[in-house]
Order: C-alpha cells, then sequence, then structure tokens
C-alpha cells in the first residue's frame, strides 16, 4: 500500500504539488473566513457586505463545476452542434437572474432579516408549511447536483492520477467538509472567486490544446466525414430537440431558482454591487462556455473510437493530449471547479436544515447553538453525498438537470 503511494507521488509529482498549494490557499480562506465571522449572517450570508467582482466571479464558479467542464463538454461529443445553443442561453439566464431576480431579492432579504431562500419564502407569504416544505425540496435537490459533482471529480482523479476512484472521493470529502465547516460563506465567496480565475485560464488552454490536437479550428469540418459525424451537425440527429431543450432549460433555470445562486445577492453591498457582478457573471459565462461547450466536437476527430460514457471525454483527453505540466494544471482548475460548487451547495444545505427545519421545531436557541449545528450538518450532508457518490445513480449532466427541475419545482 505505501510502496503503491509513494510510486504516484514519484509519478504525478507535479499535480500533487499543484493540489498541495491550492489546499494551503484553502486553509488559509478557512482561517480569514473564520476570522471575520462574527455570526449567523457572517457566516450565512457574509454579513450582506461584499462587493460585485467577487459575488460575480463566486456566482459563475458556483455554476461552473466539473458539470461544466467534463459534463458539458462532454456531451457534446455525443449530442453534435445543437448543444452549442447552450451558450447564448446561459447568458440569457444569467442576465434575467441579475436584472431581475437580484435587485428585489436583495432589497426584500434585508429588509426582512432572511438569511436563506426557505426563509424568505416562509416571510415574504407568512407560512410556516411553505417555509418546511421548501426547505426539504432544496435539500433533497442538493443531494443529486452534489452528487454529480462528486461523480465529476471522482472520475478526474481516477482516470488522471490513477487514484482509485472511492479513494479519490474520501480525499475531496475531507477537504470540502473542512474549508467551509471552518470559514463559512466568507471563506467560500473568497474561494469562488480564486477558482473563478484559474477556470477562465483553464478553459483556454482546453480548448486551444484539444483543437491544436484534432489539427486547427477547420478541422470540425472533417468530424462531419467521420463515421456517424453526419447527425451531430443535424439539428435532432444527435438528441431529440425536446431533450435537448429540456435538459438546458433544467441545467440554467438554477440561476434564478437555486439557493447557492440566489445566496451571492443576499451577500451584495448595494446597487453597485449588483450592476458589477451582473458585468462580471454574464462575460465570463460567455467566454467560459464559448470555449468548453466546443470541446467534445473537436475531441472526436482526437478520440474517434467513440466512448460510451461523455463523462471521461476530457479525462481522457487530458491523458492523450496534454503534457505533465499543462494536465496537471488543468486538473487542479477542475479540482477546483468541483469544491467551488459543493463548498456552496454544502453551506446552503446546512444553513437551510438549522434554520427552516430544526429551528422552526426548536426555536429560542441561542445564535451560538445554531452556528455550531450548522457546522455539524455540514460535515453530516458531505458525508451522507460521499456515500452515494460511490455508487452514483445516473451520468452527470442528468443529475444536474434532475437537481435543477427540483430547484424550479420549488
Amino acid at each position: 500500500m505505501i510502496d503503491t503511494v509513494l510510486s504516484n507521488l514519484r509519478e504525478y509529482w507535479m499535480v500533487h504539488s499543484l493540489l498541495l498549494l491550492y489546499t494551503f490557499m484553502l486553509a488559509h480562506h478557512a482561517w480569514t473566513g473564520n476570522r471575520k465571522t462574527k455570526g449567523l449572517a457572517d457566516y450565512y450570508v457574509g454579513g450582506r457586505n461584499m462587493g460585485g467582482w467577487v459575488i460575480g466571479l463566486s456566482f459563475f464558479a458556483t455554476y461552473a463545476s466539473t458539470n461544466s467542464f467534463v459534463g458539458f463538454s462532454g456531451r457534446t461529443y455525443d449530442w453534435g452542434i445543437p448543444w452549442m445553443l447552450f451558450i447564448p442561453t446561459a447568458v440569457a439566464f444569467s442576465l434575467f437572474a441579475w436584472i431581475v431576480v437580484a435587485p428585489r431579492l436583495r432589497a426584500f432579504t434585508a429588509a426582512m432579516d432572511s438569511l436563506t431562500i426557505p426563509d424568505f419564502i416562509g416571510f415574504r407569504f407568512g407560512s410556516t408549511t411553505a417555509r418546511v416544505f421548501s426547505a426539504l425540496i432544496m435539500i433533497a435537490a442538493s443531494f443529486f447536483y452534489m452528487t454529480a459533482v462528486f461523480k465529476g471529480i471522482g472520475n478526474l482523479l481516477e482516470t488522471f492520477l490513477e487514484i482509485q476512484y472511492e479513494v479519490s472521493i474520501v480525499i475531496v470529502f475531507f477537504i470540502v467538509m473542512t474549508y467551509t465547516m471552518i470559514g463559512g460563506f466568507i471563506s467560500v465567496v473568497k474561494t469562488d472567486s480564486v477558482q473563478g480565475v484559474v477556470m477562465v485560464l483553464a478553459a483556454i488552454v482546453l480548448f486551444s490544446g484539444t483543437v491544436s490536437a484534432a489539427g486547427g479550428l477547420t478541422s470540425i469540418s472533417e468530424v462531419r466525414m467521420q463515421p456517424g459525424g453526419e447527425k451531430l451537425f443535424t439539428w435532432g440527429g444527435g438528441v431529440a430537440i425536446p431533450v435537448l431543450m429540456g435538459t438546458m432549460f433544467a441545467g440554467l433555470v438554477k440561476f434564478a431558482v437555486e439557493p447557492r445562486q440566489l445566496s451571492r445577492f443576499f451577500a451584495l453591498q448595494g446597487d453597485k454591487a449588483t450592476r458589477t457582478g451582473m458585468i462580471v457573471s454574464s462575460v465570463t459565462f460567455a467566454a467560459v462556455f464559448s470555449l468548453l461547450i466546443p470541446v467534445g466536437i473537436y475531441a472526436r476527430r482526437v478520440l474517434p473510437g467513440g466512448l460510451e460514457d461523455t463523462d471521461l471525454v476530457v479525462p481522457t483527453l487530458l491523458t492523450e493530449v496534454f503534457g505533465p505540466g499543462t494536465g496537471a494544471f488543468l486538473l487542479v482548475a477542475m479540482v477546483a471547479a468541483a469544491m467551488s460548487s459543493l463548498d456552496s451547495v454544502l453551506l446552503v444545505m446546512a444553513s437551510t436544515t438549522e434554520r427552516d427545519i430544526v429551528s422552526v421545531l426548536k426555536p429560542g436557541r441561542t445564535e451560538a447553538a445554531e452556528m455550531f449545528w450548522t457546522k455539524g450538518w455540514v460535515a453530516l450532508f458531505a458525508l451522507i453525498t460521499a456515500v452515494i457518490s460511490l455508487n452514483p445513480p445516473d451520468g452527470i449532466v442528468e443529475l444536474t438537470a434532475f437537481s435543477g427541475s427540483l430547484y424550479g419545482a420549488c
């Protein structure tokens, strides 16, 4: 066992070094977040005092996890050009969320002293039943989403580092649980902003490397000539249109309804921060998805034999196309992408459970007690999802879309 570990460290020393540096950054953010957290409002929504740049990047990074790098990029490999419609649709949903939802939600929640989406629903409509019911739906939907993210990162580490899938899940579980539990919202958002920048750079590297390996930008026309390639360029050829539209809507409606996205609006300083956040997040979505989504179609030139599981397209590209240094950076970027989503969902699940279920059933507890138990819920939900992820029920895109449809129903 020890010999195997040492051999892996020697062979992939560059990746492990980058991951170690990244872990130190997480520890620093957890420490600073813990120092600045004085109460529940700080732990849940950063004291409603955060700027547009950091929240805009966090809004992007929270959504654009390994689901984007692995799931969305790989899906073009199977569904073809029609999946490119995802790019403008994502930008449209981002603008809608920031223009229509953000200003109203920020104003309402500040006036009501609301810290979670379920308590906003309860206060807004004067219904404890609605508050608890929405909390239960959000917790259930979050399990599906986190399972998708765990699956993505497990596939990456197993394919690239030859670390057993189950071991990968355990490693990620401990890291994300620890810094989320210690640092709260401030730690999560600071980490997200750094991860957002890293993901932009990774998208550029992944796109340029894949296109170069495929033979250049014009090589996309040669994909049509390959066996089965024609359907990838036909509207409805690679996937039925209702399935395409339904998957996109279910995945992107989260911008306007998912608690981990909406919690960013709670934390905004004011109107100026809202405008800045809208520009930063929407431009970043447009740029990154314009680079990631086409990767799957170019991968047809690099991996012409076909892959049964499109979630393995990008992990396979990392081993087949990129050198050790570039591949190491891309892997760490995708690990960062996964963590930037997991931490946010964990915090939402924990705060919702404590504030909108436990505190409703047991009112009158001290803020210190609520803080303590919120951290406990972070650990418990991380553990449950990690266990589920050891044998996930479906693919990444399907799990993501299903969780989005549950949030939308709420």
